[in-house]
C-alpha cells in the first residue's frame, strides 16, 4: 500500500474548445496540430504561478491560436495519465471551457504549427485523443447555451457588523475584501463583461469597483437585488434577473454584486440546486464568490466559482 506522500500529485491544466458559426449557421471548432507530440488537439496548458485556471485557459488560447475569445460555460474535466520528466507517471486533470471566437488570425508558433476550423464531427474524427473528443461532444449540447449572460457576485469580506458604528448599508470592505475585489478585476474579464451593476450597499459597490475601473464603465445601481429589497419584492428582482439573462447577439456578461440573503434565493427561483453537500439543496454564495449563469429556467447553465486565489 502506498502512503499519501508516495502518491503522485495531480498535474493541473486548463483549455478551451473554441467555436464560431459559419455563414450558413454550421457550428465549427478550432483544432491545433502540436509538432512536439505530432497530434491534433485542443488549446490547453498548465497554469503559471498565481494564475487561476480561467486565466490559464484564456491565455493558452491566445498563445496557441492567436485568437481573441470570450470564455463561456464550463465544459468537461478530462483526466488521464502523463509521464513525468524524472520518470514515472501522474494523473493529469484538464478543465475546459467553451470559448467564442471574437477575432484574430492564427500564426504558426512553437506550440501549434497548424490550425483548422472544422465542423464538430470532422474535428472529432481528426482529434488524436479520446479525452479531446469528450470535450467536443459537450460542445454540441443543446440543453444549455455555450455562453453565459450574467455573473452574480457576493460582496467580499467586510468585517463584523458589530464592529461597525455606522449604518450597515455603509459598512465597507476590510483588507481581505479589498484583495478579493482586486482579484475579481483580474479574472472576470475572461468572460467579456459589458456592464457592472450593484446593490446599494457600500461593500457591494466596492467589490466590483476595481472591475468597473478596469473596464472603463460606471458601477450602476441595482437596488432591487439588495437583500432587503429582494425580500420585500422578489418578483421585481427576478424580473430583472430574467431580463439580464435574455439572449444577445454578442458575447459577454453583465456583472451584478449582491448579498448572501438574495443570491441563493434568486438561484433557487431559477431552478439551481446544490447536490455536493449531504442533503443540501440551498446553493452556496460565499463572500467573494461568483455564479456565472446562462440560459433560462429549465435550460440553465450555472457555474459556481468559490475562490479565485
Amino acid at each position: 500500500m502506498s502512503t499519501l506522500a508516495e502518491r503522485p500529485l495531480v498535474v493541473r491544466a486548463a483549455g478551451c474548445v473554441i467555436w464560431r458559426h459559419r455563414g450558413d449557421g454550421t457550428l465549427e471548432t478550432a483544432v491545433v496540430h502540436r509538432p512536439k507530440y505530432d497530434d491534433w488537439s485542443l488549446p490547453k496548458g498548465k497554469p503559471e504561478p498565481g494564475e487561476h485556471l480561467l486565466q490559464t485557459a484564456h491565455r493558452e488560447v491566445l498563445e496557441e491560436s492567436g485568437f481573441d475569445v470570450v470564455l463561456g460555460r464550463r465544459s468537461v474535466r478530462t483526466r488521464y495519465d502523463v509521464s513525468l520528466p524524472g520518470g514515472g507517471s501522474a494523473p493529469k486533470e484538464v478543465d475546459y471551457w467553451t470559448a467564442q471566437w471574437t477575432g484574430g488570425e492564427f500564426v504558426p508558433n512553437d506550440e501549434a504549427d497548424e490550425l483548422r476550423w472544422l465542423p464538430v464531427d470532422a474535428a472529432t474524427a481528426l482529434c488524436s485523443h479520446d479525452h479531446d473528443r469528450a470535450v467536443l461532444v459537450d460542445l454540441e449540447r443543446t440543453d444549455v447555451p455555450c455562453m453565459p449572460r450574467l455573473a452574480l457576485v457576493r460582496h467580499g469580506h467586510a468585517g463584523h457588523r458589530r464592529d461597525w458604528d455606522g449604518p450597515d448599508d455603509t459598512r465597507p470592505l476590510d483588507g481581505r475584501g479589498e484583495r478579493e475585489a482586486a482579484r475579481l478585476a483580474e479574472v472576470l474579464p475572461v468572460f467579456g463583461p459589458v456592464d457592472v451593476l450593484s446593490a446599494r450597499r457600500t461593500r457591494c459597490e466596492q467589490t466590483v469597483a476595481p472591475l468597473a475601473e478596469r473596464l472603463g464603465v460606471p458601477v450602476q445601481p441595482l437596488p432591487e437585488l439588495g437583500e432587503e429589497e429582494f425580500g420585500e419584492d422578489p418578483q421585481a428582482g427576478l424580473a430583472t434577473v430574467e431580463r439580464l439573462l435574455a439572449p444577445r447577439s454578442t458575447p459577454g456578461i453583465t456583472v451584478v454584486c449582491s448579498q448572501g440573503g438574495a443570491i441563493p434565493s434568486v438561484l433557487l427561483s431559477l431552478g439551481v440546486r446544490w447536490e455536493r453537500g449531504a442533503g443540501r439543496l440551498h446553493p452556496p454564495a460565499a463572500k467573494g464568490s461568483v455564479w456565472v449563469l446562462g440560459g433560462r429556467p429549465g435550460a440553465l447553465s450555472a457555474d459556481y466559482y468559490r475562490d479565485f486565489f
